[in-house]
């Protein structure tokens, strides 16, 4: 089981990561440039993340379709992660309406919300480089969001947003480091992934703390909800719409990818450290477990 940082250390943690921020934070519109050409014919994302990858259907496609692919997926992935940081905005504004503003932890929760409104616009302008649609999720989870956004409370608001972040970080890191992908690409990731490291230690430290002290029914209730929403977040990653754009079939590519081993392994790969973490915070319960299971994320 993970320590848990009682609150005068979260406080310091939080300290620490404000130093951190004033530091070490970027301006995407000044620090990209975003009139510098965009090849088309670069890889976006590995195509062994790509939902089709090793499925029959893959094995049809062109060079250029597996391309096509990896950009619109790409812009999925970042949509949903435009997507969901305006829902943490939302959550992170109104648990800090509640807290004392000269506390650390939320000078810090409004830095983040500064950071997260930054992601947005740099996600937004990519995919608009990219030339890709922003990808929505569907009518009902967008509604079903809004009200998990209005009466998320204590881990149940910051554990969904961890395995998003998380999940997220983790492929975006292979990218930063992978020069067949697209330089425009791994530019937008690598800054991500050096500010959303700051946000993650804050999410965990902040659930490890509340995991601490929830009675047994709060519990029950967190996990549940924390997993349920997780679900959500990580099949909304892929829109079945990226198939009709890159001209496949959108019901036969739709079957390959959600019965498709090799995709099942990357969601699992993309959420392993998350769900390291929230099994030692007895996120993971016999209750809990299965709808993970179910979401490919272990």
């Amino acid at each position: 089981m993970t320590a848990v940082a009682p609150l005068d250390a979260v406080r310091r943690t939080a300290t620490r990561l404000l130093g951190s921020s004033s530091k070490n934070s970027y301006d995407p519109t000044l620090d990209i440039d975003w009139d510098a050409p965009v090849e088309l014919d670069l890889k976006f994302m590995p195509f062994e993340r790509t939902s089709l990858y090793g499925t029959a259907l893959w094995e049809r496609m062109t060079h250029e379709q597996r391309v096509e692919l990896s950009r619109q997926e790409l812009a999925s992935v970042a949509s949903t992660g435009l997507w969901f940081e305006l829902i943490l905005i939302q959550m992170l504004t109104r648990w800090a309406y509640h807290q004392d503003p000269q506390d650390a932890r939320t000078q810090y929760a409004l830095t983040e919300i500064g950071d997260e409104t930054r992601h947005i616009l740099m996600f937004a302008k990519a995919i608009d480089r990219l030339g890709a649609p922003t990808y929505r999720p569907g009518a009902v989870l967008h509604h079903l969001a809004r009200v998990y956004k209005a009466t998320a409370r204590g881990p149940a608001l910051f554990a969904p947003v961890l395995v998003a972040e998380e999940m997220t970080d983790r492929l975006q890191r292979e990218m930063v480091n992978d020069e067949s992908v697209h330089p425009l690409v791994r530019m937008v990731n690598r800054i991500h992934v050096v500010e959303e490291a700051r946000h993650v230690r804050f999410a965990r430290e902040e659930v490890a703390r509340q995991m601490a002290k929830i009675g047994p029914i709060g519990k029950v209730v967190t996990n549940v909800s924390s997993a349920v929403v997780a679900a959500f977040v990580a099949s909304a990653l892929i829109s079945p719409e990226v198939y009709a754009q890159v001209g496949l079939d959108r019901d036969e590519a739709v079957t390959a990818a959600r019965s498709n081993p090799n995709w099942h392994q990357s969601r699992r790969w993309m959420a392993e450290k998350i769900m390291t973490f929230l099994d030692e915070q007895g996120m993971l319960t016999w209750y809990s477990k299965p709808i993970y299971v179910l979401a490919h994320l272990v």
